[in-house]
């Protein structure tokens, strides 16, 4: 099979072409989804290898099992402290740069 590289685009080009150029707003709320979700799956990915399920999780941060889930499915955002406590009770390190 034989690639016709003219057709295809890059990264970015398709990026700009279906949620704007960098620096617009219809942009950073899509970096702003992506890098959420990003650090859901994270967070999920430690929860399931540490094996402790979303209710127990839930519970050693003072939410509901619904909010894990929520979070989970990229249905709704945290905040940071949310994220730090998740991260504190899945024995994760994080440090910001």
């Amino acid at each position: 099979m034989k690639l016709n590289e003219e057709k295809l685009k890059r990264a970015d080009e398709h990026f700009n072409e279906r949620y704007g150029e960098q620096g617009t707003p219809e942009r950073n709320d899509f970096e702003a989804k992506a890098a959420a979700w990003y650090y859901a799956e994270l967070l999920k990915d430690a929860r399931k290898k540490g094996k402790i399920t979303q209710k127990e999780l839930a519970e050693k941060i003072g939410k509901k099992r619904e909010y894990i889930a929520l979070l989970e499915q990229g249905k709704t955002d945290m905040q940071l402290s949310t994220f730090l406590r998740i991260s504190e009770a899945l024995g994760l390190n994080f440090t910001l740069a």
